[in-house]
């Protein structure tokens, strides 16, 4: 019989907090991180708000240990202070002592430093330190140099499939968990802003110029963030044996592919309905079950119209509490399912629901709206975190609350 999947470790890094216990109390406070930037040189400096980590490249050397090293992209940077965090929230001084895998995310790799020595790579005529950052271009880059730095020995292995990538890497963590392959993953994601991602998210004109408001008749897209975060699973007989606490259990989960559009989701739904379905059938549970949803809520005219329509199909007239935590940290693309996954792990253990900020007023499509109140002292047994990327690649995980 598979083994259940506990998670016992959390670690992250968001614009609202340096740890897990400032992402908290900025989420109590309704503190946002949106604003504009100050590390990434762009002519939309002053124009397009972001989420951003409110540290230098240098900083984040050093707060992650790593001063004085070379190769290291923020990407990188953002991802080992997540991790280091994670592991000690586990009570794990060496991964080595369990075999261990690593399964990360990320959309960008190390274009954030990258993209700042392009001209010069593309010169023929250029030589010099620049040509040492080619190789952090590759996602799989930031993967190596954390797994390297940590020291993992068990399977390590990058996801990227936009902005599902950190719920998938759960997800695969977690069947690597139950196949008997292995008895701990650390899963989650790592990403950092760019120019590129930036232009790219305009030209498509996904992008507000005002601060997201998902889930409202006047949302007009999203802003982008960037952060990281990872989750410990661990396998019930490794916890037993390690006498270790349960934070929640990882108890379903579903990845779909509806291949609708390469950047737009299926009017209807169909991927983000199936996936949410999916993901709650596995864990054992019914619609009424579910207390909360931490949608993807994007902000952008598309997606929120149709992950809308799945949650009012799945639901029906008693849609749960939902709400989109992405006007706090911004949309931080492949890390985006492994911080909403922590997030649902502390409305559990804090019986608290997140409000959807910014909100106003009800979209004409829909009947349902976001959660605008922080809800302390709230039964939160079972939650559902949506991340649905592009090519409709939908990811929904059921956490829940662990019993004993």
């Amino acid at each position: 019989m598979a083994e259940r999947v506990f998670i016992t470790g959390l670690g992250m890094i968001t614009a609202i907090g340096d740890n897990v216990a400032d992402n908290l109390r900025s989420l109590r406070a309704q503190e946002s991180g949106l604003g504009f930037t100050r590390q990434l040189d762009t002519i939309y400096k002053e124009v397009l708000p972001v989420a951003e980590v409110k540290h230098t490249t240098a900083e984040l050397l050093a707060m992650a240990g790593m001063t004085g090293r070379e190769g290291f992209t923020r990407t990188t940077l953002l991802g080992l202070i997540a991790m280091q965090e994670a592991l000690k929230h586990a009570g794990i001084s060496d991964v080595q002592d369990e075999v261990t895998g690593f399964i990360n995310a990320s959309t960008v790799g190390g274009m954030c430093d990258t993209e700042n020595v392009y001209f010069d790579i593309a010169d023929p005529e250029k030589s010099g330190d620049f040509l040492n950052y080619i190789d952090t271009l590759d996602c799989a880059d930031c993967t190596q140099r954390i797994a390297d730095t940590i020291g993992f020995d068990g399977p390590v292995t990058t996801i990227s499939t936009a902005c599902s990538s950190s719920a998938n890497a759960l997800m695969y963590g977690a069947r690597l968990i139950k196949a008997g392959f292995v008895r701990r993953v650390v899963c989650g994601g790592t990403e950092a802003l760019t120019r590129f991602t930036l232009n790219g998210f305009n030209s498509l004109k996904n992008v507000d110029k005002r601060p997201c408001s998902p889930f409202d008749q006047d949302r007009n897209g999203l802003n982008l963030g960037e952060g990281a975060a990872y989750l410990v699973l661990e396998s019930e007989s490794l916890v037993k044996e390690r006498n270790a606490a349960v934070l929640a259990t990882l108890d379903g989960y579903a990845n779909t592919n509806e291949a609708f559009h390469p950047t737009a989701p299926s009017p209807e739904g169909d991927g983000a309905y199936a996936a949410m379905k999916t993901a709650m059938e596995m864990g054992g549970c019914t619609p009424s079950d579910i207390q909360y949803v931490n949608v993807h809520g994007t902000a952008t005219l598309s997606n929120d119209v149709a992950e809308g329509m799945a949650l009012q199909r799945l639901f029906g007239e008693n849609v749960p509490k939902f709400s989109s935590t992405k006007p706090f940290t911004g949309h931080t693309l492949a890390a985006a399912g492994g911080i909403e996954a922590i997030y649902a792990v502390l409305a559990i253990s804090h019986q608290t629901i997140f409000p959807n900020l910014h909100f106003k007023d009800k979209m004409e499509e829909l009947y349902i709206t976001p959660e605008t109140q922080l809800l302390e002292q709230y039964p939160v047994r079972h939650v559902l975190s949506n991340s649905f990327g592009f090519g409709g690649n939908n990811a929904s995980l059921l956490i829940s609350k662990y019993e004993g």
